[in-house]
């Protein structure tokens, strides 16, 4: 873990410093950080009078000893030092809204795609999103101080939106109809960038929000308002790319229609079909993700009410030879997705629970497998506590099903 440290500078600013701690308002960060990391590139000139006024921030309110040029030497000596770096030679560039942690950043790149601005409000994302890009993303996107730290001239637009309602009766539905919403901040974005391309991702409940005038909407904006030519919208399934994970989501691509495209074919479903066994933790995990005895007990009596109702509610166990249900954040997400897994040797509790450690072998997947089902690979640093990888992982989007349909954008953007 290079860069999350107390010897390197950002990240001991990221991840020590309470003036300095991750949150929405604060860019000095991100600033400096998208300055270096386009340093040997024209974008620098954008960001570098900011970044400068950022550093003497940074400088005033910590001890350095070194002068400025020695501090950026360092810092871009450990951003250089990131997981996940900017491919050598890159044949696009994109911007990386909604960010969450990376999973469009990790598709792009290997896809050999540069990212010249990212943004994420979550403070816990944001930091393991420095941990592996080198990067700490912008905050608020709503701000037009934040909007205004995206540079011209970049390629593709990338999106996981929040899916909101637009408040459209009686209305056209358009772009002026998306006020008030975060589809509308994207919107806005576009007007003012033109970018050659947009991949946006949601939730596949959009096609049916608000009766269907949500998407209706959002579609209506970008070909009609913005000037887009928008293939049908498609729903990608992430077990069709590669990962055991049955998680549905709506992929909307988008090409400006100066650019000629008037066809888009989404990419193909694999022939292979991956089960839990292929991301299944290979060592014996720790005794804290085995459930206990009583909740166990209470899992199964709660389900046990809900079939009794003619209801599909409840616990689920995976056997290493199926698919995962989708993972989510909150709800059942975890016990919808539980394993068994009988290699455990110690039963002492690790953590404060009711009852024992059950002897069934049942446990929770751990957050590496909750990656692993997202397509992180394993040298994808987890720098926060559980519960917020859990909450990471499961607002992510599936990085192969992602690739496979950017390969088919960047494809024609090449053409």
């Amino acid at each position: 873990m290079v860069l999350n440290t107390e010897n390197n500078i950002i990240g001991n600013l990221v991840y020590s410093k309470p003036h300095y701690k991750m949150d929405s308002a604060s860019t000095d960060l991100a600033l400096v950080s998208h300055y270096l990391h386009n340093y040997r590139t024209g974008v620098c000139k954008f960001f570098k009078p900011h970044a400068m006024l950022a550093l003497d921030r940074i400088m005033a309110n910590e001890l350095f000893l070194q002068n400025k040029d020695s501090i950026i030497d360092n810092m871009l000596k450990e951003i250089q030092g990131a997981p996940f770096p900017t491919p050598k030679n890159y044949s696009f560039t994109f911007i990386d809204l909604f960010a969450g942690i990376g999973g469009f950043r990790m598709a792009m790149q290997n896809l050999g795609g540069k990212c010249v601005f990212s943004s994420e409000w979550d403070k816990d994302a944001k930091k393991t999103y420095f941990a592996n890009f080198g990067e700490v993303p912008f905050g608020d996107l709503t701000s037009e101080q934040t909007k205004g730290y995206i540079p011209d001239n970049f390629d593709l637009l990338c999106a996981g939106f929040p899916c909101q309602a637009f408040s459209i009766a009686g209305k056209r539905g358009g772009f002026e109809d998306t006020r008030g919403t975060l589809f509308f901040d994207l919107a806005t974005i576009i007007k003012h960038k033109q970018p050659k391309a947009i991949f946006l991702e949601n939730v596949k409940g959009l096609i049916n929000h608000n009766g269907g005038k949500t998407l209706a909407t959002i579609i209506h904006t970008l070909r009609e308002d913005l000037n887009y030519f928008v293939p049908e919208p498609q729903v990608v399934n992430a077990k069709n790319f590669g990962v055991p994970q049955n998680r549905e989501r709506i992929y909307i691509v988008a090409f400006r229609k100066d650019l000629g495209i008037s066809e888009f074919v989404y990419p193909k479903a694999l022939d292979k079909e991956p089960t839990f066994a292929d991301v299944k933790e290979k060592s014996v995990v720790s005794t804290k993700y085995y459930l206990s005895t009583q909740y166990l007990q209470t899992l199964r009596a709660h389900k046990a009410r809900h079939e009794k109702k003619g209801n599909g509610f409840g616990y689920e166990i995976i056997s290493d030879d199926k698919c995962s249900n989708v993972i989510v954040v909150g709800g059942m997400g975890r016990e919808r997705n539980l394993v068994l897994d009988d290699r455990i040797i110690d039963f002492t509790p690790v953590t404060k629970i009711k009852g024992v450690v059950n002897r069934e072998g049942i446990r929770k997947m751990t957050p590496r497998e909750w990656a692993r089902l997202q397509g992180y690979p394993d040298n994808f640093i987890i720098p926060v506590a559980d519960a917020s990888a859990y909450k990471q992982f499961g607002n992510s989007v599936a990085v192969p099903a992602i690739q496979a349909t950017g390969e088919q954008i960047i494809n024609l953007l090449k053409k």
